[in-house]
């Protein structure tokens, strides 16, 4: 299987370096080299492309803006100078985050991963593949700290942070609430205030306008408390 993909940097350096590792790599045939968003978009208009190579910090459009603005877009490899964005990135469903100066051998690891993701699309279309994902990574200080679905009491947004409260402790993150509520599974966890996002399994009681997990009380803004009912009994968590 061939892999049609572009390269999407503005420094000219990074360009050439990814052109070159991708030669040695044979299933991938580089449809383009561009410079900014801009010519990427347009190169998207007339070339079959199943997987970008993405710089973020760009001038006239950043890459996740750009990102942001296609429709069914190609995977994805972002490609930057910058880790700060690698749990924002997690929210885009992307193949990797390859930090630079990136290693042939970090970059072959990228580029493996796309080809089983793109061969598995194949597949899917005759036997879907349910993911079993059951846990986030989020950033810590300088570490990535791996925290299980399960172990999620609630979320609490303040301002461009996050605090995430499990039973044991809690961990403040640098993320807005909005890109962790897109990282959770609809299913299992909701936004029940401005700045309240819930583990639905996890809550012990309505009292008032606030939900009881365990020792907590999370307040219910006004207009979502009939919807926070019904998706507690629909999960049998309370009983009519």
């Amino acid at each position: 299987m061939k892999i049609n993909c572009i390269i999407v940097d503005d420094e000219a350096l990074a360009r050439r370096g990814l052109e070159e590792y991708t030669r040695n790599i044979d299933f991938l045939e580089v449809k383009g080299v561009c410079k900014n968003a801009v010519q990427a978009n347009m190169l998207l208009k007339s070339e079959q492309v199943d997987l970008i190579f993405l710089d973020i910090e760009m001038p006239l459009i950043s890459g996740m803006d750009f990102l942001k603005s296609l429709n069914n877009p190609p995977k994805v490899i972002f490609t930057t100078a910058y880790s700060e964005y690698a749990l924002e990135s997690f929210a885009f469903d992307v193949v990797d985050y390859l930090v630079k100066p990136i290693s042939f051998e970090r970059f072959l690891q990228a580029v493996n991963k796309a080809y089983r993701l793109l061969e598995g699309n194949k597949v899917e279309v005759i036997k879907p593949v349910e993911s079993k994902q059951d846990f986030i990574f989020v950033k810590v200080d300088k570490d990535f700290v791996k925290i299980k679905y399960d172990e999620i009491l609630f979320i609490q947004g303040m301002q461009n942070y996050v605090m995430i409260f499990t039973a044991t402790n809690k961990q403040m993150v640098l993320v807005p609430l909005k890109s962790v509520l897109e990282m959770l599974p609809a299913d299992r966890f909701y936004q029940v205030h401005k700045s309240f996002i819930v583990s639905l399994e996890k809550v012990n009681a309505i009292s008032g306008n606030q939900l009881v997990i365990g020792e907590h009380k999370i307040p219910i803004s006004r207009d979502k408390k009939d919807e926070v009912v019904k998706l507690l009994m629909e999960n049998k968590i309370l009983k009519k």
